[in-house]
């Protein structure tokens, strides 16, 4: 299964995350598939930065979010234009 999830990096006591799309089977900072965004949490969840076309083109191919990563998609309104997709076909 392809996952939409986080992958750590930065020093230590000051993470930064890649939103990357990868197999469910891979660690969590190893192999990805794409790299579709990036959060650093100093700077809260408004300052997330995704590729909008990337994030609706894998979520159309059936790649599940994990938790953290929805709430950021929620926020800034890409599930809701996923949802609307759908809901059109």
């Amino acid at each position: 299964m392809v996952k939409i999830r986080l992958a750590r990096t930065g020093r230590h006591s000051d993470p930064c995350y890649r939103i990357v799309v990868a197999d469910s089977h891979y660690a969590r900072d190893g192999r990805n598939i794409a790299t579709i965004g990036v959060y650093d949490p100093s700077k809260g969840i408004d300052a997330v930065e995704i590729d909008e076309a990337l994030a609706l083109q894998w979520l159309r191919n059936g790649a599940v979010p994990s938790d953290s990563v929805r709430s950021m998609l929620s926020a800034k309104g890409i599930l809701t234009k996923f949802a609307a997709e759908k809901g059109k076909k």
